[in-house]
Order: structure tokens, then C-alpha cells, then sequence
């Protein structure tokens, strides 16, 4: 089980700032839903003395990214622009008391969000971030060379695993992972040190990353339980995944049918039997 901190379960639970500001005056649109997390980014600022008086976000993810947007909204708000551009995906993890290593990846979202928000608030053309990011790495997630290169510098990252936690780049089908590791020898370099990444010996069939776990669990239940569900009436939705433990709600007349139990139990089987036989099933605490 990841180790949460007070204030993100805090600012999980309880989310700062979730919501629209209507005519918005910069907008920062981040990730996919596709891709498992995505992050809308909404500030009003006063053009005079370019103060952000206003912060909102809507985020399609985990706790971890819930916390992280009503972190990064919260740490902006009163904020210059300018000052919030130096704002780092480490500084919202501090904020939060820390991140599982495995969740870091949400506060570089939040990070890239502001990035997008202040570039569409001086103007900036589309097409010119788009050339600006670089050739695409990461087909799975969508993730640039420019990002990956940021990130490996900003954190000293120095390995895969860490580049995946931070990006989620190379947590899919892993044939980027050798543009990758070149990425980070080049990163580096540039700073005058060097760093081995790869290694000497011919790699072992690595086991199934959380990425990877995650997208297993989403297809099973859209594929398989969903449907089952349906059938009567019921519906289930993923909240989290913290390792091996999979948090769910059941909606609709799964929410008061008396065999609610061993609907979940049900569900725990086919999990096990289609991603690991580790997977434990947990009902959201009320």
C-alpha cells in the first residue's frame, strides 16, 4: 500500500477550487482520458498587475491528481504569473508533504498545466508548443521529448523507473525505452556528468508496470464487469488503484441490491483472473 500524507488525503477528499471560471482568462489543457489522467486548468487574472485572482481546475484521474490540481490551484492563487511560471512539479509535491514515487507523475501534470495555462495567456500559438515539444517519445501517453528532458532535469532523475513515475513515459508497450535512456545519458552530459543507463547484461521480460496494471484493470471492468453490471440495472466506477488494491463505488442499483457483497466479490475473481492473482477489491469507505 503507498503511504498517502494527511494533506493529500485532505485535499483529496475535501478538493480546493474544482470547478469552471467562466470566460477564463488563460486555460491550460493537459493528458487525455485516453491516456488516464487529464487536467483543465482554469485562472483569472488582472491584466493590470497580471495577479492571478482566480484559480479552478476538472481533472480525470486519481487522488493523487486530485490533490495535486487543488495543491497547485491553491499555491497560485494571489500569485504574479511571472512568479507562478517558476513554480515547479517538486514544489507541489512539497506542498502535499510528498508524493508515493509512483504518483509523481500527477504533480508534473499540474506543472505542465500551468505551463499550457500561461502560454495560452501570452498568446502563444498552438502550433508553436506543439514544435516546441519535440518529437514524440512515449506513443502510449503521449509524451515528448521536451517534457522528458525537462522533467530528467528539474528531479536528477537518473533511471527508467523514475522517468515512468514522473512521466508515465515508458510505463505502456516499452519500445521507447531506448530513446529514453538516451535522453537521460544526453540530459547529463549536458551537465558534465555522466550517467550509465543502460545495462551490460541482455534485460529480463520486465514484470507489468503500475501503468500497465492500471490500463489492465480499466479494460477489464469496461469489457467484462460493466456489461455484467448492466444487465441489472448496476454500474461500477474505478477510483483509485494503490498497488495491489482496487478502490471502487457501485452505482446505480448496485448501490442498494442486499447481494452487494458478492457482487464485489465477483468482481475481485475476474480481476484476478484477468490482470494478477494479487488484486484485492475494496468498496469505497463511506
Amino acid at each position: 500500500m503507498w503511504d498517502y500524507t494527511d494533506k493529500v488525503k485532505e485535499y483529496f477528499v475535501h478538493p480546493k477550487n474544482v470547478g469552471v471560471i467562466e470566460n477564463a482568462d488563460a486555460v491550460g489543457d493537459v493528458g487525455s482520458i485516453s491516456c488516464g489522467d487529464a487536467l483543465k486548468l482554469m485562472l483569472k487574472i488582472d491584466k493590470e498587475t497580471e495577479t492571478i485572482l482566480d484559480a479552478k481546475f476538472q481533472t480525470f484521474g486519481c487522488g493523487s491528481a486530485i490533490a495535486s490540481s487543488s495543491a497547485l490551484t491553491e499555491m497560485i492563487k494571489g500569485m504574479k504569473v511571472s512568479d507562478a511560471e517558476k513554480i515547479t512539479n517538486q514544489d507541489i509535491v512539497d506542498f502535499l508533504g510528498g508524493l508515493p514515487k509512483e504518483k509523481m507523475h500527477c504533480s508534473v501534470m499540474g506543472r505542465e498545466a500551468l505551463d499550457a495555462a500561461v502560454a495560452n495567456y501570452r498568446g502563444v500559438d498552438i502550433k508553436q508548443i506543439e514544435e516546441e515539444e519535440g518529437p514524440l517519445i512515449c506513443k502510449c501517453f503521449g509524451i515528448h521529448e521536451k517534457l522528458i528532458e525537462k522533467t530528467v532535469r528539474e528531479n536528477n532523475l537518473r533511471t527508467l523507473e523514475e522517468v515512468t513515475n514522473y512521466t508515465k513515459a515508458g510505463g505502456g508497450c516499452q519500445t521507447c525505452h531506448p530513446a529514453i535512456e538516451e535522453i537521460i545519458e544526453d540530459v547529463w552530459k549536458a551537465k558534465g556528468k555522466t550517467v550509465h543507463v543502460k545495462e551490460n547484461a541482455p534485460r529480463k521480460k520486465p514484470a507489468m508496470t503500475n501503468l500497465q496494471k492500471i490500463s489492465l484493470i480499466t479494460e477489464t471492468i469496461e469489457k467484462e464487469i460493466r456489461p455484467a453490471l448492466a444487465q441489472d440495472g448496476g454500474d461500477i466506477e474505478l477510483l483509485d488503484v494503490d498497488g495491489n488494491v482496487v478502490i471502487i463505488a457501485l452505482r446505480g442499483q448496485c448501490t442498494s441490491c442486499v447481494s452487494a457483497g458478492y457482487t464485489i466479490e465477483g468482481i475481485e475473481e475476474k480481476l484476478r483472473e484477468m490482470v494478477t492473482p494479487d488484486i484485492v477489491v475494496q468498496l469505497q469507505s463511506e
